[in-house]
C-alpha cells in the first residue's frame, strides 16, 4: 500500500473506509444505491493531538493501523492519490476494533 502524503492537525485523524456490504446475511446482492456507508476502517494517518489550555498537546488515543468505527455523518470525505479517505476528529470514532 502506497504511503498517503497527508498529515492532519490538531486531533483529526484520516480513516480508509472499508468496503461497503455487498451481500446481505441471507445472500441477497445489494445494488450500489442501497447499500450502507461503512462505519468502519483502518486508521491510515493520525495529527498530533489536541491543544489543551494548558499548552500541552494530548496523547491520540488511536494509531496508524487501528481499526476503528466512527459515526455515520462524521468527517470528509476525500480523495488523495486516488484513494478514498474520510478525516474525522478523533471525538467521532466510536470504537476501536480490538482482535
Amino acid at each position: 500500500m502506497k504511503e498517503l502524503n497527508l498529515k492532519p492537525l490538531d486531533d483529526r485523524v484520516v480513516v480508509e473506509p472499508m468496503e461497503a456490504e455487498e451481500m446481505t446475511a441471507g445472500g441477497i446482492v445489494l445494488p450500489d444505491s442501497a447499500q450502507e456507508k461503512p462505519q468502519r476502517g483502518t486508521v491510515i494517518a493520525v495529527g498530533p493531538g489536541k491543544l489543551l489550555d494548558s499548552g500541552q498537546r494530548g496523547k491520540p488515543s488511536v494509531a496508524v493501523g487501528d481499526e476503528v468505527i466512527y459515526g455515520k455523518y462524521s468527517g470528509s470525505e476525500i480523495e488523495i492519490d486516488g484513494r478514498e479517505v474520510k478525516i474525522v476528529r478523533e471525538s467521532d470514532i466510536l470504537a476501536k476494533v480490538v482482535k
